[in-house]
């Protein structure tokens, strides 16, 4: 990566631009010049990146033929208004929102699992990244997929709050504090209490009985292992837990591996972390094992009971990190090696 490219961050006052900027940092993104942007709302302050303080300008008014990839964190409503307007005008654009995912002429993408589909980005000059528990769950099983083929996918994901940004965070801590002091705690964000509870809903309720989460799972798992016969059925749960995701995933795969050969396949696998010793009860979890982290943490890697080709796992991921933003940069990071850069 010799070039150096101008970069726009759309969403860059967001606790998501936050870590996106801090990733171009951290890992030498070939920045030549960084446009920091983001809604009327959140524009004005400094953010500092590089060892230099630089202003938040309103998406609004920016060009983005000034730029050559524009990395979107900002959520669907920035996103359908400024997506196709920064795409015709010349950038490549990597966005982080459900908003284009599942169109036919955009490639869904992550680099663990689909990286030659980025070449698909000339159509419409858009790449989506999907939704954080997706991610996992296809980095995750990716490398079981590639040795014995997978027929079924059963998961249940527990959701962070984080999810929601700032919002979801803030209301868990307040509801926490109102219940520790015997105060009625207040729903705004979420459908029910969500301190010290669980709920069965991550999305809007469909007429089928699932929720928009959860056909998410099933679709962007499909498109991005390019196979529509992998059956996928998911249950998604908001958990009162501030930062990363988890997952309960039990496979059934076309042919047999059995767990201590799947565990094998997944240290040796990129992006993925194994913590799995029953001896000295070693798994991952959210608080001890995921947040923070950049890889995708997989425990509890055991062969179903009652099936003949099954395997479970346990995984966790930072929603905010490899759920999201680092997955788009990892993307741009690709897209100038293998595209920009020849």
């Amino acid at each position: 990566m010799e070039n150096s490219y101008n970069v726009a961050v759309v969403g860059a006052a967001t606790s998501a631009g936050a870590v996106v900027i801090e990733l171009l940092g951290s890992r030498d993104f070939p920045v030549d010049n960084l446009y920091l942007l983001d809604d009327e709302e959140l524009a004005g302050g400094r953010i500092e990146f590089n060892g230099s303080y630089q202003a938040v300008k309103d998406v609004a008014g920016f060009d983005f033929s000034q730029v050559q990839i524009a990395l979107f964190v900002s959520g669907d409503v920035i996103a359908a208004k400024y997506v196709p307007k920064a795409s015709k005008e010349g950038c490549v654009v990597i966005d982080s929102s459900s908003q284009f995912r599942m169109d036919s002429d955009v490639p869904l993408v992550v680099p663990e699992v689909n990286p030659a589909a980025i070449a698909d980005y000339k159509t419409r000059n858009i790449i989506a990244s999907p939704g954080s528990a997706a991610i996992a769950m296809l980095v995750a099983l990716k490398p079981i997929y590639d040795a014995v083929g997978i027929e079924r996918i059963n998961i249940s994901t527990y959701h962070a709050v984080s999810e929601m940004g700032q919002p979801g965070t803030e209301e868990l801590a307040t509801q926490t504090t109102s219940l520790l002091n015997m105060r009625e705690p207040e729903c705004h964000q979420f459908s029910k209490q969500i301190a010290f509870n669980v709920i069965p809903q991550v999305g809007e309720i469909l007429e089928n009985g699932h929720t928009i989460e959860e056909l998410r799972l099933v679709g962007e798992g499909q498109k991005v292992f390019d196979d529509k016969s992998i059956l996928i059925n998911p249950t998604a749960v908001w958990v009162p837990v501030f930062f990363s995701h988890s997952a309960s995933l039990h496979i059934e795969t076309k042919t047999s591996l059995s767990a201590s050969a799947a565990r094998e396949l997944l240290q040796q696998s990129e992006g993925i972390s194994v913590v799995d010793d029953p001896s000295t009860l070693d798994y991952p979890t959210p608080v001890s094992s995921g947040a923070g982290k950049n890889s995708v943490l997989v425990g509890r890697i055991r062969e179903g009971i009652g099936f003949g080709n099954s395997l479970n796992l346990w995984v966790v991921s930072d929603d905010t990190r490899k759920g999201s933003v680092l997955n788009c940069v990892q993307i741009a990071e690709n897209l100038i090696k293998n595209y920009l850069g020849k």
